[in-house]
């Protein structure tokens, strides 16, 4: 009986290619994701094949780098308030990281529990109350104004200045029992993503080079990184093929 060596198909090479350039420019990435970016780039390729082909080269998602003196804790997921559509509930929370000098960059995030966007990464020196009323005000003329507002209950997020706003504007607060970083599961998630594909991985000279860094993986994250709970797309509205929202008025 004459068996058949199988013969690799034509676009075998190619694609093989593609998975180990992405696999190096997205070092945190896993084969999942690396299909996505491939399905985004017009591959018509099943997720198992990828998973081949990636044993296949040894590639896998090296070990966490160490982290410079500041933990955070597993993500979590808290559903007493399940979001249930767009703008129903933003979450927002505060990382930190330094510059080489050792001086403190403290970085405020804010996404939509629901899309899954980031809508804002803010860094800065220092960051006050008036700023946060600030950075909501000018995500909330172009995207709309939500419902609920979750976050701990740091200084600035219980400042009466920006419960007062916020009470203003028909939003609601939702504040997490303190010591208890799992109820804010979803910023907190976005946070160990923050930290673990950028942060970690990144020495910041100046406040003005964080910031620009910052940014770029922000567009990236939102109109190119697949999500698992999104079916592996990005998730901005543009990228997904929905409609933008008009803009709203917000007063100051």
């Amino acid at each position: 009986m004459v068996r058949y060596a199988p013969q690799p198909r034509e676009d075998e090479p190619p694609l093989r290619q593609a998975i180990i350039r992405l696999a190096g420019q997205y070092g945190r990435y896993g084969y999942r994701q690396i299909t996505g970016l491939l399905w985004q780039g017009g591959w018509d390729i099943s997720r198992s094949r990828i998973e081949r082909i990636w044993k296949q080269e040894g590639l896998r998602v090296p070990q966490k780098q160490p982290k410079r003196g500041r933990l955070w804790l597993a993500d979590g997921s808290c559903m007493r308030l399940r979001p249930l559509h767009r703008n129903h509930v933003w979450s927002w929370d505060f990382v930190m990281d330094r510059t080489d000098d050792g001086r403190p960059i403290k970085i405020l995030t804010l996404i939509d529990e629901y899309t899954k966007e980031s809508l804002a990464i803010y860094p800065a020196r220092r960051i006050r109350a008036n700023d946060v009323i600030d950075i909501f005000a000018d995500v909330m003329i172009e995207r709309g104004i939500p419902e609920h507002i979750r976050s701990d209950n740091g200084p600035e997020m219980v400042a009466k200045s920006l419960r007062r706003w916020l009470d203003n504007l028909g939003t609601k607060t939702i504040y997490i029992e303190p010591g208890s970083p799992w109820e804010n599961g979803f910023c907190e998630s976005f946070n160990g993503k923050l930290r673990n594909e950028l942060l970690n991985g990144e020495i910041f000279y100046t406040l003005r080079e964080a910031q620009v860094l910052i940014e770029q993986w922000r567009q990236h994250y939102k109109r190119v990184r697949p999500h698992s709970a999104l079916g592996y797309r990005p998730p901005a509205p543009e990228a997904r093929g929905l409609a933008l929202a008009p803009r709203t008025t917000v007063p100051n």
